[in-house]
Formats: C-alpha cells, structure tokens, sequence
C-alpha cells in the first residue's frame, strides 16, 4: 500500500466526506457541460447555407454533420462520465470508495482526487498494459 498504514482497509468518513464534495463539483460541472452540448445540437441551424451558392453548401453541410457528430462523441463521454461519478457516488455511501477492486489495496488519495472515478490504483493499472 502506497503512503497507507497496513491496518487501514478503508478512508475515514471525514475522507469519504471530502471526495464526496470533489465528486459532487466535477458531476456539476459536466452536467453543465452535457446541456451545453445538448442545446448546441438542439440548436443548430438546418436553414445556414440556403443563401449561400451549391458549392459553398455543400461543403458547409459537410462540415456542419462532421461538427455534430463530433459533439455527439463529446455528449456520450460526458454521460458516461456522469455515470461513472454517479457509481462513484455509490461507492461512498457503502463505505467501499477508494478500494482498489484489483488489490484491495487502498488508492492514493492524490488519485483518487485527480481522478474521482477511478476503482483501480496506479499500479494496477499500470499492470493491465
């Protein structure tokens, strides 16, 4: 266990308190963002090049459904990121956040305050490459 003494096997409730505050700001802050991306997809404009020439639309169109594919890939990440804070979230209310599912080993605070979601620690993680 890296930093951790032997006979730890969980984060107190102050900890888990902590990460539960880092946890609930981060899934703030991309629900923000999904319904930001939501609302640019609801927004979009399918009238935008009927005053521009054939060429011209053509190639606006194209690059439009290129854009909006590419924020329906940022709108997924973002709902599977709230999904994985939202698990994360559960692992807290039963005391389990924290605890590597690989080692059972408790995860380096400073990971898992980098990354809230993650179930693994560093090194194994670093061990599935």
């Amino acid at each position: 266990m890296e930093n951790t003494a032997p006979s730890k096997t969980r984060y107190s409730d102050a900890d888990l308190e902590e990460f539960k505050q880092v946890i609930i700001h981060k899934m703030n802050s991309a629900r923000e963002e999904l319904a930001d991306l939501s609302a640019s997809l609801q927004s979009s404009n399918p009238n935008g090049t009927d005053d521009t020439g054939g060429t011209h639309a053509t190639l606006e169109d194209g690059a439009a459904t290129l854009d909006k594919e590419s924020i329906h890939q940022l709108a997924g990440r973002q709902q599977k990121f709230i999904q994985q804070l939202e698990a994360a979230l559960g692992r807290i209310a039963n005391k389990t956040y924290g605890i590597c599912r690989t080692t059972g080993e408790l995860i380096q605070k400073e990971r898992l305050l980098a990354v809230p979601h993650t179930t693994q620690s560093m090194a194994a993680k670093l061990r599935q490459h």
